[in-house]
């Protein structure tokens, strides 16, 4: 199944089939997908009739909305990453093009990997609020398609102008903390963001959430309306760490506070928005946690 509004989707649905037949794995259906909505609906009717393989190919969102659907199955989840950020792929190990997925199914090696959930919903990558959220919002399919890997830094660059700190208590398995934010992630996988790392020590078979909340400078100063002065401190700050943001070194700025956990509960003022895989799932408060071992997916043998 390929979700043809997926970036690259359209041109890769023929490209997929033949290079899968080609190595030896004819598809017995296969589906274009113009409405990511008949997604839940297509792979249901696909297990109905006793599929146990099934591939999928677009984006983060295509590819968490198949887990919502598989995960617990007795099934196994090939990717094919034609997506803007293919965070989840990353995650796995599996090489940013066509060819490369394609191996990698043919390789037949499968693992389990673990399934976040935020309030019950399933995510694979990251939920986040504050300044990754408010991006996601502008990130319109339309400016994905027009701008491709630009898209990322093109509607953050916008959302900096209205950048706002808010009040977060985090209840986690051994500690709670409450700070004043200006971004808050919840990682189920290594990646999020189009190759941000949430944590290098975070895999998707550990068991465990991986956060880091940025800390606003701004805040640190005093309570009521934040300064001119105050924006451009809150802004600096979120540059510095960005700078460290694929690599993972962000952990170790000052403004940043991390932490590993099982479960976590997010409480903040005002209420936020939070965005999963690229999704809306409601507002605050939110409990999170892992189902461990939850999707069996196709990924490159360990070395």
């Amino acid at each position: 199944m390929v979700n043809t509004r997926s970036r690259s989707g359209r041109e890769a649905f023929e490209t997929a089939r033949a290079m899968l037949a080609d190595r030896g794995i004819p598809l017995l259906v296969a589906h274009a997908l113009s409405r990511p909505k008949r997604l839940r609906q297509v792979l249901e009717e696909t297990l109905a009739a006793g599929a146990r393989r099934i591939l999928v190919g677009g984006g983060d969102g295509t590819i968490s909305c198949a887990a919502q659907v598989l995960m617990g199955r007795d099934v196994t989840l090939g990717v094919v990453p034609l997506g803007t950020g293919n965070d989840f792929a990353r995650s796995l190990g599996i090489p940013d093009t066509i060819e490369a997925a394609c191996d990698v199914i043919v390789g037949g090696y499968t693992a389990r990997v673990d399934v976040g959930l935020v309030n019950g919903r399933p995510f694979l990558n990251a939920a986040s609020l504050g300044l990754t959220t408010a991006i996601a919002k502008r990130l319109t399919q339309e400016l994905k398609q027009r701008a491709g890997k630009l898209a990322y830094p093109m509607a953050a660059a916008a959302e900096m102008r209205t950048l706002q700190p808010f009040h977060v208590r985090l209840q986690a398995d051994t500690q709670t903390l409450e700070l004043d934010a200006l971004q808050l992630v919840v990682g189920n996988g290594r990646y999020h963001g189009a190759g941000n790392m949430v944590s290098p020590e975070a895999t998707l078979d550990d068991r465990k959430l991986h956060v880091y909340a940025i800390t606003a400078p701004s805040a640190a100063e005093g309570s009521g309306e934040r300064t001119g002065l105050g924006h451009l401190q809150d802004v600096a700050t979120l540059a510095r760490v960005a700078l460290g943001m694929r690599s993972g070194g962000h952990l170790d700025h000052e403004a940043v506070v991390h932490l590993d956990t099982r479960r976590l509960t997010v409480e903040t003022d005002p209420p936020m928005e939070v965005n999963a895989d690229g999704e809306n799932v409601g507002m605050t408060p939110m409990r999170f946690e892992v189902a461990s071992a939850a999707l069996r997916v196709y990924a490159p043998a360990p070395q």
